[in-house]
């Protein structure tokens, strides 16, 4: 540094070597050399050089985000038996001559999505039935070997002919289910659902069905260091 500090206090010596720049070179005063000069650009940097500034990391790219399922277009109805599993699609309303039928094996599973308001009647015991992203839609079932599993379908409506061991709800808004005297035992089990009511015939022959509700609201606390939850229960 000392070196370079003695070269700045000789003064007027310093800029003794520099060449001196003639008029006609000079853009301040050729207003035609301003007009036709460009700015060199700088280096370009190559892929790898900027995945080594930005740690091998590659620049996050927005993700494209999927359409809701109301502005999707929506595909032709479908109902094809592919091997062992029924495939139910994109139906609105029921077709003309009635309600949607099935023909089940108890070999079959069936699987049913993007319907509205329609009515599905499965004939005969299948296997299992899966129902997702579905609106107002209605099931009446013989009976089945294991479950039916409902996804994401709002005001969802079933009623049970024969035997049913178990009913999944996942995130359903409003659900009816209906039950025989032959599916008492059946088990229904709710995950971020609201308004699922259960109904099942009355003690005598002549007695209308009895709706109960199934819970909503569940209170937790800790007891002796376990979380113990509990129902609760509005009086009224």
């Amino acid at each position: 540094m000392g070196a370079v500090f003695d070269e700045i206090s000789r003064g007027e010596s310093v800029t003794s070597k520099l060449k001196k720049v003639d008029p006609s070179a000079q853009t301040h005063k050729n207003p035609s050399l301003r007009a036709g000069s460009s700015v060199p650009s700088g280096p370009v940097r190559s892929d790898s050089q900027s995945s080594a500034r930005s740690g091998g990391r590659s620049p996050n790219i927005p993700g494209t985000k999927p359409k809701p399922e109301s502005m999707r277009t929506r595909k032709p109805p479908k109902k094809e038996l592919e091997g062992n599993k029924w495939l139910i699609e994109n139906y609105d309303g029921n077709p003309p001559e009635g309600m949607l039928e099935i023909e089940a094996q108890i070999s079959h599973s069936i699987l049913i999505s993007r319907c509205n308001k329609t009515t599905i009647r499965v004939l005969g015991k299948a296997n299992a039935i899966s129902l997702d992203n579905c609106t107002a839609c209605s099931l009446v079932v013989d009976s089945l070997v294991s479950a039916v599993d409902v996804i994401k379908s709002p005001r969802f409506e079933m009623q049970v002919l024969g035997t049913l061991p178990t009913v999944m709800l996942d995130q359903v808004d409003g659900a009816q289910l209906y039950l025989g005297k032959a599916s008492m035992q059946t088990e229904v089990f709710t995950s971020k659902c609201t308004g699922v009511n259960v109904n099942m015939p009355g003690k005598g022959e002549d007695e209308d069905y009895v709706e109960r509700a199934l819970p909503e609201q569940i209170k937790s606390y800790i007891r002796d260091g376990v979380v113990v939850s509990e129902i609760v229960e509005h009086a009224g």
